[in-house]
């Protein structure tokens, strides 16, 4: 931002320094009501409703197909609503881009980078496109690209182009960040890195936008989480809230009085289905399995017992813990919608752009 105070670059290993940001009163980093967008008969986004407070990070979540990937480019101004009220950092995306894009970083799965480029050579060019940017070097390494800085882009692993492109997305030290898929493609251990590095931005104050579909990164890190499908809001709230709505699950492991964990077969999965009134899915490793489909209670708990100890085997394990995040999102996604409406599509239309700072 034009008249930023300048700010010492972030050493290796460390957040770089939120920019400056402008009076933003008291609406939300990124406020959308109603959003409406169609291609053709296709209704994609259908009234979507969706706030992200200042310095906070909130998870968007959906199937493909749910409307999420629209909604990033109508955030970014790339796409134009078909309805609704858009405003990001107070300002509206599409008429206001040039003074928005140098407040906004945008992550995406696919950045359309240049085969030969280099990654030290492309953090250096985007720095030079804001006018108080973090520092190239100290972005490489604070990604744990610095090793492969010189390295053609064509010749990095998946998770270092994803890598790269969260570089990227901090070039310009953003007030509000937009990341889709931030960890895809990754090693578990880049992901715990990034895990760590955004888990980092949340506590500097910066404010993120998250799509994912890892699940279990979205428990660790959201403060908020918004479930959307055919372009609609499905539920929203904390992560402790949407998975309380998931109810209590019965937990078991079965094992041979020698301790050996047993893997049902398909004979005794009907018969102990039928046992205790309900699907039983495998849940982990071998011999771990759940109830599915009705809350445990003393008789359904007396009943597996009774059920093992009629086959000789062991109840090794019982646990009645809350749900996951995970098993609530597919229940959701389950349930019917409430007017029959029309489902939505991610497709991305021709002339989806290849990428950019913004």
């Amino acid at each position: 931002m034009t008249g930023a105070p300048a700010t010492r670059a972030p050493g290796p290993g460390t957040v770089p320094p939120r920019a400056p940001a402008a009076a933003t009163g008291r609406e939300p980093a990124i406020a959308i009501a109603g959003l409406r967008k169609r291609y053709g008969e296709l209704a994609v986004l259908d009234g979507l409703d969706l706030e992200v407070p200042h310095g906070s990070l909130v998870a968007l979540l959906g199937p493909n197909g749910a409307g999420k990937t629209t909604t990033v480019e109508i955030l970014e101004g790339y796409r134009r609503p078909d309805g609704g009220r858009v405003r990001v950092l107070g300002l509206d995306p599409h008429h206001d881009g040039a003074a928005l894009r140098p407040r906004v970083g945008v992550m995406l799965q696919q950045g359309g980078i240049t085969p030969q480029a280099r990654p030290r050579e492309l953090v250096r060019l985007y720095a030079r496109l804001y006018a108080h940017p973090a520092d190239p070097d100290a972005l490489l390494e604070l990604l744990g690209l610095a090793p492969a800085a010189t390295r053609r882009y064509k010749l990095l692993s998946g998770g270092e182009k994803q890598r790269l492109a969260f570089a990227l997305a901090l070039a310009g030290r953003p007030e509000l960040l937009v990341l889709d898929e931030p960890t895809a493609g990754m090693d578990p251990a880049a992901k715990a890195q990034v895990r760590q590095l955004i888990a980092d931005l949340r506590a500097a104050g910066r404010t993120i936008l998250l799509t994912t579909h890892e699940l279990a990164d979205v428990e660790r890190l959201a403060d908020h989480v918004v479930v959307i499908d055919r372009g609609r809001v499905l539920a929203a709230g904390t992560p402790a809230e949407l998975v309380a709505g998931a109810g209590l699950v019965l937990r078991f492991r079965i094992a041979t009085p020698a301790g050996r964990d047993v893997a049902l077969d398909a004979a005794d999965l009907a018969s102990l289905a039928t046992t205790l009134g309900g699907p039983i899915e495998a849940d982990g490793a071998a011999g771990r399995h759940r109830l599915a489909g009705r809350a445990p209670d003393p008789a359904t708990v007396a009943a597996l017992a009774s059920w093992c100890d009629g086959r000789g085997l062991l109840l090794a394990e019982l646990r009645t813990t809350g749900g996951t995040l995970e098993e609530r999102f597919l229940e959701l996604l389950a349930e019917p919608p409430a007017d029959g409406g029309p489902a939505g599509a991610d497709a991305v239309p021709p002339g989806r752009r290849a990428g950019g700072p913004s």
